[in-house]
């Protein structure tokens, strides 16, 4: 049976990985409407991705004897000025989760329940590629200065991603 303070910081992460998931189809939905549809698409990958990160969580809460607790997903930001103000956030938000894992961790280390300190490497290491991807797709916008052709090339670019859930999860 999994402690009870681990229980409950897993419920809130659960929430925040669903949260992650509307707050990146909120970003798609915006790129749509600025007809940026390989952007929406590196979003709606996104969406997906965190999708799975909350189910992950959800059925390893389970598996450990422990209570899923759904909660109200917050309503997430919709409204943009640039492409480049979207990335800022996402990067932002990352940051968050990331802070929200190590958190985890620390209980887990707290608590000595090796089980779930072995899970958040899983998930922490995954952070270090998020963030990664966020400051990347920053630096290329800031590079193109978010118009003209090198939007054009990013958008056909991210119009090719797809979300495969990993092998080893």
């Amino acid at each position: 049976m999994i402690h009870s303070k681990l229980e409950e910081v897993i419920n809130q992460q659960i929430n925040a990985e669903l949260y992650s998931a509307y707050l990146y189809l909120s970003m798609a939905a915006y790129f749509e409407s600025v007809n940026l549809p390989g952007f929406a698409n590196w979003m709606r990958v996104q969406f997906e991705e965190e999708q799975f990160h909350g189910l992950k969580f959800y059925n390893y809460l389970i598996s450990r004897g422990g209570r899923v607790k759904l909660e109200a997903i917050e309503a997430p930001q919709f409204e943009w000025k640039s492409p480049l103000e979207v990335f800022e956030h996402t990067l932002e938000h990352e940051k968050h989760v990331t802070a929200l894992l190590n958190n985890i961790a620390e209980v887990a280390e707290v608590e000595k329940d090796r089980a779930t300190r072995n899970l958040m490497v899983w998930f922490i290491d995954e952070q270090v590629e998020e963030e990664g991807n966020a400051e990347k797709i920053i630096n290329e916008l800031k590079m193109i200065g978010g118009e003209g052709h090198g939007m054009l090339m990013l958008d056909r670019e991210f119009s090719t991603r797809v979300f495969t859930p990993p092998v080893n999860a």
